[in-house]
């Protein structure tokens, strides 16, 4: 390998009447910026344990930013290549 990349992902958690709302955001040294979204809600029946909904929140915001990634990589190649591009996997 001859350069390394230094890419940061930071999770950002807030919580608000029992429902919590994560970011993830990912910052490249090229002032990329990308961020992903996730949610849990806490069901009446269940007990608060607020690290779970954090856990969940934080799993899905980082999910999206792989999702949010993917889509990004691929509208790059679209416009390297002009042709369509088709997300396999």
């Amino acid at each position: 390998m001859t350069a390394t990349k230094h890419w940061t992902v930071e999770i950002v958690i807030g919580e608000h009447d029992g429902q919590t709302h994560a970011e993830a955001r990912l910052s490249a040294e090229d002032d990329t910026l990308i961020t992903g979204a996730g949610d849990a809600h806490l069901h009446p029946a269940d007990d608060n344990i607020p690290e779970i909904g954090d856990e969940l929140a934080a799993a899905r915001a980082l999910s999206d930013l792989g999702h949010q990634l993917l889509l990004t990589a691929a509208a790059d190649i679209q416009a390297v290549t002009d042709e369509p591009v088709r997300l396999a996997g």
